[in-house]
């Protein structure tokens, strides 16, 4: 068994079906910051401005191509392609037993290759630890999101942002968007 495939078998139990959902009450978010005021690089290097997703859910996917879970890039691909009012950003990272090693472009040649991703793709970036992205920070960061704590516990975990830009879910790995938990979080 590769280490990779070694490491995903061990940490199923802990991070398969964890599911986080936004409470009615809430602490006010220290900072005014939302989803929407960010701005970061896609995976061919050009700035999306995360402002123009207001209005609309988004799904926020750590992904990497070497995991047990990198077939869901099939699932999120179909979801995309039947729900197109719905935003799905992908953001590939490698904190999780080394599983996405490659390049931007690499990463991308995967993607399209294998899976026919035509969902929008970022730019690698850390998501767990010390050195996480800001985009990160905030969706692990309740003083700053006013609620949620939880960091990704492995690859394709997802976070559902409403279309106010506020944090609504957070969904561990084995969630898949034909889950009925995930189906409930965005109504349909």
């Amino acid at each position: 068994m590769k280490i990779g495939s070694l490491l995903t078998a061990l940490a199923l139990p802990f991070t398969q079906k964890t599911v986080l959902n936004r409470p009615e009450k809430m602490e006010t978010p220290a900072a005014t910051t939302n989803f929407h005021s960010f701005k970061m690089k896609g995976i061919d290097g050009k700035e999306i401005d995360f402002s123009q997703f207001k209005g609309k859910k988004i799904i926020v996917l750590n992904t990497a191509s070497k995991c047990g879970y990198t077939p869901q890039y099939a699932d999120w691909e179909k979801f995309h392609k039947e729900n197109k009012d719905i935003v799905i950003l992908g953001f590939p990272a490698n904190e999780f037993g080394g599983q996405e090693p490659g390049s931007n472009a690499e990463i991308s040649s995967f993607c399209s290759l294998n899976y026919g991703v035509s969902f929008q793709m970022m730019e690698k970036v850390v998501v767990k630890g010390s050195e996480k992205c800001e985009l990160y920070q905030w969706l692990s960061d309740k003083s700053k999101n006013g609620w949620n704590e939880k960091e990704p516990s492995w690859n394709f975990c997802k976070y559902v942002i409403n279309e106010k830009g506020e944090l609504q879910n957070f969904f561990a790995s084995g969630i898949k968007p034909n889950s009925p938990e995930f189906l409930a979080a965005i109504g349909k």
